[in-house]
């Protein structure tokens, strides 16, 4: 079946979420592609999330590398994520949002772990701030064919056919998956703009929301910067610990009432008085 994408998007339905009074510190972390092979990148983030002193963790998208179904987190790796997310939500709250390589966590998945499922978008009433949250692939319009097939797997029916398929069959498929996406980024095929969201799509969000900062991940761009006249815009930053070289990379954005910090792992799991 051919999908077809909107040149522009419909608006999107909004959740609002009011931080409760007695919040002090939101953290906002996503992409860290959590695999078997990033050793180092899962300690540190084992060790922020059973330490940190946020009343509140949001992960906005691409926690796990891939994520084949949640029967998966009885095996193995995702075993081992799954009890630290566990553990963790036994002490703050965990607020989950899908990613585009872990669109498949499902409620099975986050209730067993205590994990509260995100919608994307959503728009978080804190501190007297209207602050939009989204992973960010959505609004990645100049990548068509992503969009393209955005649409299809993020549909019920595909879905359900996929988590028909034997757990072994279905790791082989994401496994063909990921290598088909990574030969692509690296080609000339991917378009020079498809790697940020689009300015005026986002633009049309925070205005549908009442909104003028949003933050999201996805694009490994991290900074802080206007989108906008009026608007600001937080990119979360990958976490990569395992292969970037004399580069390593892994954030943690903090949002207290004094505003937005950007901080390490190791700084963040210190309880600084917050102001």
């Amino acid at each position: 079946m051919r999908v077809v994408v909107p040149t522009v998007p419909a608006l999107p339905v909004l959740r609002e979420l009011p931080a409760p009074a007695e919040w002090s510190r939101i953290d906002f972390i996503s992409d860290l592609h959590l695999a078997p092979d990033m050793p180092r990148t899962c300690e540190a983030w084992a060790g922020y999330m059973l330490a940190t002193p946020a009343d509140a963790v949001f992960i906005l998208g691409d926690l796990f590398d891939v994520w084949v179904g949640d029967d998966a987190r009885l095996h193995g790796f995702e075993a081992q994520c799954a009890d630290v997310l566990t553990r963790a939500a036994k002490r703050t709250r965990i607020s989950l949002m899908a990613g585009n390589r872990d669109f498949l966590i499902g409620a099975e998945m986050l209730g067993a772990c205590g994990v509260s499922a995100l919608s994307d978008p959503t728009l978080l009433l804190a501190f007297g701030q209207r602050v939009l949250l989204s992973h960010g692939d959505a609004l990645c319009l100049a990548d068509t064919e992503y969009q393209r097939y955005r649409a299809q797997a993020r549909s019920p029916q595909w879905q359900a056919a996929v988590l028909a398929l034997p757990l072994a069959e279905r790791r082989r498929l994401a496994s063909q998956m990921r290598h088909a996406s990574e030969q692509r980024s690296a080609s000339a095929a991917m378009p020079a703009d498809a790697a940020d969201i689009d300015a005026a799509a986002a633009q049309d969000w925070l205005r549908h929301a009442s909104a003028t900062v949003l933050v999201h991940g996805h694009t490994h761009q991290p900074g802080s910067a206007p989108i906008a006249p009026g608007c600001l815009r937080h990119v979360l930053s990958d976490w990569d610990l395992d292969h970037a070289g004399d580069r390593p990379r892994a954030e943690v954005l903090r949002l207290t009432r004094s505003g937005f910090e950007r901080l390490s792992p190791t700084t963040a799991m210190q309880a600084a008085p917050s102001a």
